[in-house]
């Protein structure tokens, strides 16, 4: 018995050696890789056509025209872009925008930090010019990607109570907060690294969305895993209480491999909750398949020796069979 103690608790202690210096060097690999990202310079450029514009008279037009020519499609008149100076819409829209944003003092060190880390894993990106605007609300164009421009619909960040979205769909109004924005603009770029997949496998296309928010992972770890998935707190904690019962609901209907196109309204298109087809659908968030790929691919990464950038050319398949994924209880 004595020798069965001793031996116990000999293997206690270099288990919680091996845990330690686990916990050491990884700690001090995060914050090498925090230091350097740090140390990155990027040149960004914000310019608040929001502001301008507002702020314009008759005879500003043809300048603004001149300095953004991609906000002023040619088969407009002018006569337009007067009509707006004094339009009583678009003077509550820069209003408000103003009200929420001021001087967009936190919005630019968040944008400096997501693309210091854009750099850091994407050494050749080079990082956009950002245009803000109103854009009558337009939310799903809220945030344009190009290669070399950034443009930011401020006034779908009002927060999800606001009076000019009282027509939206709740579930749509819940992500037009700022709180959103810089994980908006990380889903952005993340859509522009990440591929579409091969084949139509349910797995296939969880394990795409779980790419992009691994992806958000890497470039905004301050920020909550509700951000990065626009879930509210309580939305997060239904979706994390519930995931062994969504894994075995999900291996028990044998729909990883199946190739059904309704899957993807079920669980992967923006709804108001995910369709299960049960008394518990009412309570679910929605895109409930992004946040199980989500968890997998932060499986399969814990447990293997991969960048990011060989991430992301990797199959699903792959991904799935090398991440031993089980769910949490």
């Amino acid at each position: 018995m004595k020798r069965l103690l001793k031996y116990f608790a000999s293997n206690v202690f270099v288990g919680a050696v091996f845990l330690m210096l686990y916990l050491f060097f990884g700690c001090r690999e995060e914050d090498k890789t925090a230091a350097a990202i740090s140390n990155i310079q990027v040149d960004l450029s914000i310019a608040r056509f929001d502001r301008e514009f507002a702020k314009a008279s008759v005879d500003d037009i043809p300048k603004l025209k001149e300095k953004y020519p991609y906000l002023f499609p040619e088969q407009f008149a002018d006569s337009i872009w007067i009509a707006k100076l004094t339009d009583t819409i678009q003077l509550e829209l820069s209003s408000e925008v103003d009200k929420a944003f001021g001087d967009f003092k936190k919005e630019t060190t968040d944008l400096e930090s997501l693309f210091k880390h854009i750099v850091y894993y994407f050494p050749k990106y080079k990082e956009p010019k950002v245009v803000t605007v109103t854009s009558d609300v337009r939310y799903n164009d809220r945030v344009i990607l190009t290669d070399s421009l950034l443009l930011l619909g401020l006034d779908n960040y009002l927060g999800q109570d606001h009076h000019f979205y009282n027509s939206i769909q709740r579930y749509v109004a819940k992500g037009l907060d700022k709180e959103y924005l810089t994980s908006d603009v990380a889903s952005a770029f993340a859509k522009k690294v990440v591929k579409r997949p091969g084949n139509r496998s349910f797995l296939s296309r969880i394990i795409y969305y779980g790419k992009e928010l691994y992806v958000k992972d890497r470039l905004l770890p301050l920020i909550s895993d509700a951000q990065k998935i626009g879930y509210t707190n309580e939305e997060m904690d239904w979706a994390q209480t519930s995931e062994e019962d969504i894994w075995k609901y999900f291996v028990e209907r044998e729909l990883l491999y199946s190739t059904d196109s309704k899957l993807d309204r079920r669980f992967l298109d923006p709804a108001p909750f995910s369709k299960f087809q049960l008394e518990l659908d009412s309570e679910s968030p929605g895109r409930l398949g992004r946040y199980m790929g989500w968890q997998i691919v932060r499986s399969f990464m814990e447990k293997n020796d991969v960048s990011l950038n060989q991430l992301l050319t990797m199959s699903a398949d792959e991904i799935f069979k090398k991440s031993n994924y089980k769910p949490r209880k």
